[in-house]
């Protein structure tokens, strides 16, 4: 598959439409780890990654009129990211201006998890694996193994 440096390199990128995309860009930095690779526009879009992580997406501006959604509230959609440390993440989030969903948490299947809505609208659950468990372990079926 062809890489290009002006798109995303990740097969599925989520874009979070925002109404601040420069702020947006700082908030995902400063608490996930995000870097900006490609801006488009003062504050049109942006294009974040993790280093290393294989993880991406672009943050879009709102366009009233045009087919980009806004956010208002109405969830259509999560973001779950994987991370080090799910209780300092959440605390860094929470302490930049995110609103709690739901506490960390221990699952049975082997991941703690948190959620949280950033200031701009969006849900991420924060996830930290604990433990390797086939999903037999907990009521799961492994369908096509990894």
């Amino acid at each position: 598959m062809l890489t290009n440096r002006s798109a995303p390199h990740a097969r599925l990128a989520p874009v979070l439409i925002v109404s601040d995309v420069r702020a947006a860009v700082a908030w995902y930095a400063r608490v996930f780890g995000f870097v900006e690779h490609v801006q488009i526009g003062e504050g049109h879009r942006a294009q974040l990654g993790i280093p290393g992580a294989g993880a991406e997406l672009v943050v879009a501006e709102v366009r009233p009129g045009r087919r980009t959604p806004t956010p208002d509230g109405q969830r259509s959609h999560q973001l779950m990211l994987k991370v080090e440390d799910c209780a300092a993440t959440l605390d860094r989030a929470l302490a930049a201006g995110a609103t709690l969903g739901d506490p960390v948490t221990d699952h049975m299947y082997g991941e703690r998890q948190a959620s949280l809505t950033d200031p701009f609208g969006h849900q991420w659950v924060v996830n930290q694996t604990l433990r390797d468990t086939a999903p037999e372990e907990w009521g799961g079926v492994t369908v096509t193994p990894r």
